[in-house]
């Protein structure tokens, strides 16, 4: 596959000060990690942020995050240059998407003695779910959601731990992140399937303009299709997400 050229009068574009500033988002272990052996997080959006670094030929800063609404926002009021978001409607305004790359699972998790067996009896009266407010999951579920209760905590983490609590009773998330959770303990389960399929996209500020959305949306379907990602995700020991088909700009 012939490598993606990127015209040099672009490059400001990405990085105006000769440096481009990566938002990671911690708060998704499909995406990124702490690396446990110190220094600069690991995963398939580092891994990204690198290569993209390399092609337009600037060294690269990591901006870390710990909640991916902390890391949109980055973005969006040009504290970074480029981040790695899931794309929804209520994102759209001050980002430009590319594609996705990578898609990940939405699912619920509920005690094990929960009448609960599937997704479609959760949006009932009376049902608490716990998110992570400003997730992907959030947004989608505020949408999605007609009877049931939000619960919006910091971060997955909290989610989890009001479900173990007893506070709610259902947390969503990633799904990966919560069959995580049952291995660690007894006394919860995942329920099958999904109620959404995140779709993991690049994108950077809606002010860099549509011809720099062009030339970051080429890099992710090249980097699709010549096997990076799906390298990236094996290399990191990622489960649970499958790369993304070859796809157009989000309209």
């Amino acid at each position: 596959m012939t490598q993606q050229q990127i015209a040099p009068a672009l490059v400001p574009a990405f990085a105006p000060d000769g440096t481009l500033r990566a938002s990671i988002n911690l708060g998704n272990p499909i995406l990124a990690n702490r690396n446990p052996e110190g220094g600069d997080p690991v995963g398939v959006s580092v891994d990204l942020a690198y290569e993209f670094g390399r092609r337009l030929g600037v060294p690269v800063e990591l901006v870390v995050f710990e909640k991916a609404a902390a890391s949109v926002d980055a973005v969006k009021a040009e504290k970074a240059d480029l981040g790695f978001f899931a794309v929804d409607p209520a994102r759209s305004e001050g980002l430009l998407f590319t594609a996705p790359y990578v898609l990940i699972e939405g699912s619920y998790l509920v005690p094990e003695a929960s009448a609960v067996t599937g997704n479609e009896q959760v949006d009932r009266e009376g049902t608490r779910i716990s998110v992570g407010s400003g997730s992907a999951y959030d947004l989608f579920l505020t949408r999605a959601i007609e009877h049931a209760e939000i619960v919006r905590l910091r971060g997955a983490p909290a989610a989890l731990a009001a479900l173990r609590e007893g506070e709610v009773e259902v947390a969503a998330g990633i799904r990966q992140l919560l069959e995580g959770e049952a291995r660690r303990a007894p006394g919860v389960r995942v329920l099958p399937g999904r109620f959404m399929v995140i779709q993991q996209a690049m994108g950077i500020p809606a002010a860099r303009g549509t011809a720099a959305q062009e030339v970051l949306a080429s890099f992710v379907e090249e980097m699709k299709a010549s096997g990076f990602v799906a390298d990236a995700l094996e290399r990191h020991g990622i489960e649970g997400a499958l790369v993304a088909p070859a796809g157009q700009l989000p309209a």
